[in-house]
């Protein structure tokens, strides 16, 4: 009888510069939107009595090579391995923005990871608002435990507060188009190719108030935090 193989489940506070981002934003929106070595066992031999059993036969360890679990595939690697994660950026990702009802005058940004690759998610995105010559700034108290990484077709999510509840803001306008820049594994170095997500068609209020958390995980972290 042969032992059944399993394979374990693969499973920025100062600005970028603006030449950065408008050098990267080129492509555009984005739209909204090896096998394992066989390790079976030789078939155990039948009782001295030829009577079969119900039970499977336990594979002997005297001499015996057979070990406690399968295999790892010569030249293979775990996936999620540092040495092969990549940069979430505007090439492998999807990014979609959105207000939401609450909390009040506040944006979720999504990223979906589109590549075959476990991609981080650093620090936190660099919003610009059409041809903003600042950055909004980031709440520390936001800022994860650790780097938010992304399985192929995982989300991470930040929020941006637009404009103040209060009225507090100032410099109030509208933004029609927006850019996200991504961040290296060092603050303020770039993480490759930006993105410019859809906006709505009445484009986006926002005033001094601006700003924007740390990429998480989960949704709710970012829009409760």
């Amino acid at each position: 009888m042969s032992v059944s193989r399993r394979i374990p489940a693969l499973p920025v506070a100062a600005a970028l510069a603006v030449l950065v981002l408008t050098g990267c934003q080129g492509g555009g929106g984005l739209k909204d939107g090896g096998p394992a070595t066989d390790t079976s066992s030789t078939p155990a031999s039948p009782s001295a009595t030829g009577a079969a059993t119900s039970a499977p036969a336990t594979p002997t360890t005297g001499g015996g090579k057979a070990g406690s679990g399968p295999a790892m595939p010569k030249g293979s690697a775990d996936p999620s391995a540092a040495d092969r994660r990549v940069l979430c950026n505007g090439s492998n990702t999807a990014v979609t923005v959105q207000a939401v009802p609450r909390p009040l005058n506040h944006m979720l940004i999504t990223v979906k990871n589109t590549g075959s690759k476990v991609c981080d998610l650093t620090y936190y995105p660099v919003l610009r608002f059409d041809e903003m010559q600042w950055a909004p700034a980031a709440r520390k108290e936001t800022q994860p435990q650790a780097v938010v990484s992304l399985a192929p077709g995982e989300s991470g999510y930040a929020a941006a507060m637009l404009s103040a509840a209060d009225g507090s803001g100032e410099g109030g306008t509208t933004g029609q188009r927006l850019t996200i820049a991504f961040q290296g594994v060092t603050p303020n170095s770039s993480g490759g190719a930006s993105a410019v997500p859809p906006l709505p068609a009445k484009g986006l209020y926002y005033d001094s108030s601006l700003t924007v958390t740390y990429w998480q995980q989960d949704m709710d972290d970012a829009l409760g935090s």
